[in-house]
């Protein structure tokens, strides 16, 4: 027994190598798992006769017998666990060293050994796709930037709770606005009622002008939609001043809100305070009578009052932008008025659609029309004098002129749309 020889189920591949070769030994078949093939070391960790020690030899001496459990797993097919020395890289014992060795995870040295550049095998490399795993889920979840906005959300908070907000002396939150108000409404202007806006360039990039609107819809969502159309669309993403009727500013939490979202009491001395600080003001002159209108009047402009808001632009010198907005009558098509509810309530009206009262709460419910908001070209006022604003017969031509302008792109907005809600 002392002259045995243990032969791997591989030897008939490595006696195809060529003599010499640097994964042979010295004609010795014991150096099947000795440095003659891998580097590595004899089974007693001693080089065989005229070979030196490989880079592993050291190791394979210090293992006591790695490269045994070497041909072990060669016979068995079981994977030995990775032994690393602290400061050092494993190097590979078994017959297919040597081409590991050149492969992308090792280097094959000098002598023909194969050195392991520390790969730490399947199971460690899997180890973080586990660990990046919530990482990934929480961005196909949140976003890619959900971090940040988490870290804005809870910055804003902190300013709410400790009051370190500012608002102006007519009560705007300009934050509040951004973060909250506009995020809540602009999935109603984008996904329900699908805005297309048109000629949002006509207002000016900065200083005062008069965006003059057509009014309708039963409820005044037009005047929150505009609002939206003239914050997102414009390329200064500047800030629509509405002036509300009275009723707005004396309904609880609907006094709020408006004053919030920037909103003010539809009088000569607010519109032109804000004018003169260079604010974008809208108006829409027809009021209750063009919000509260049957269907069967729907696109027919009431009339525009007396023309205050001209006299208001000509003595801010701020241009007027007339406004079309199509799509608004039809979202509570109002059959009838209740007149006798009306005076009960307060109420300029109180409206009998197909659905409301009828169905309750959910009657108030908005149909999902299409909506196309159009501004036109500006109308100067800078190119006036003072004394014009005292002048009945240019504010009622102005006023007359404004009127038309968007009565006949209401016209054509209409011939031009296909379907009521698409």
């Amino acid at each position: 027994m002392a002259d045995a020889k243990v032969i791997p189920f591989d030897d008939d591949r490595d006696r195809s190598r060529a003599p010499g070769s640097p994964g042979r030994g010295s004609g010795d078949a014991s150096g099947v798992s000795g440095a003659g093939r891998a580097g590595g070391p004899r089974t007693g960790g001693q080089a065989g006769p005229g070979e030196e020690p490989g880079p592993g030899g050291a190791r394979g001496a210090r293992r006591g017998g790695a490269g045994r459990r070497s041909r072990l797993t060669a016979v068995s097919g079981r994977r030995p666990e990775p032994v690393e020395d602290a400061g050092e890289p494993s190097g590979q014992h078994g017959p297919d060293a040597a081409a590991a060795g050149a492969g992308p995870e090792g280097s094959a040295g000098a002598d023909g050994s194969a050195v392991r550049r520390g790969a730490a095998g399947p199971a460690a490399a899997e180890r973080p796709a586990a660990a990046e795993e919530p990482a990934g889920l929480l961005e196909r979840v949140l976003g890619t930037e959900w971090e940040a906005r988490a870290a804005e959300g809870l910055a804003f908070l902190r300013r709410r709770l400790t009051g370190e907000y500012e608002v102006d002396d007519f009560g705007f939150d300009e934050e509040l606005t951004d973060q909250v108000l506009m995020t809540l409404l602009r999935p109603v202007f984008e996904k329900y009622f699908r805005v297309e806006v048109r000629g949002v360039e006509n207002i000016p990039a900065d200083g005062a002008a008069l965006v003059v609107a057509n009014h309708s819809g039963t409820l005044p969502l037009d005047g929150l939609m505009l609002q939206v159309a003239v914050h997102d669309e414009h390329p200064a993403d500047r800030h629509l001043r509405l002036l509300g009727a009275d009723l707005v500013f004396v309904l609880p939490l609907v006094n709020e809100l408006a004053r919030k979202a920037g909103h003010t009491l539809a009088c000569a001395e607010d519109a032109q305070t804000l004018l003169e600080r260079g604010e974008v003001v809208g108006v829409m002159p027809e009021g209750f009578k063009g919000l509260g209108k049957p269907f069967a009047d729907r696109y027919k402009l009431q009339r525009f009052g007396r023309g205050g808001f001209v006299s208001t632009a000509l003595r801010a010198g701020a241009p007027i932008v007339p406004c079309s907005i199509v799509g608004a009558e039809e979202i509570y098509p109002m059959i009838g008025n209740s007149r006798t509810l009306a005076r009960l309530f307060g109420f300029p009206y109180f409206p009998v659609t197909p659905t409301f009262p009828w169905l309750g709460p959910l009657g108030a419910v908005p149909l999902p029309t299409k909506w196309t908001i159009q501004f036109g070209e500006p109308l100067p006022t800078d190119g006036y004098p003072p004394e014009a604003a005292e002048d009945p017969m240019l504010m009622f031509n102005l006023t007359d002129q404004v009127r038309e302008t968007i009565q006949h792109t209401l016209y054509k907005l209409l011939v031009r749309r296909r379907s009521v809600f698409f």
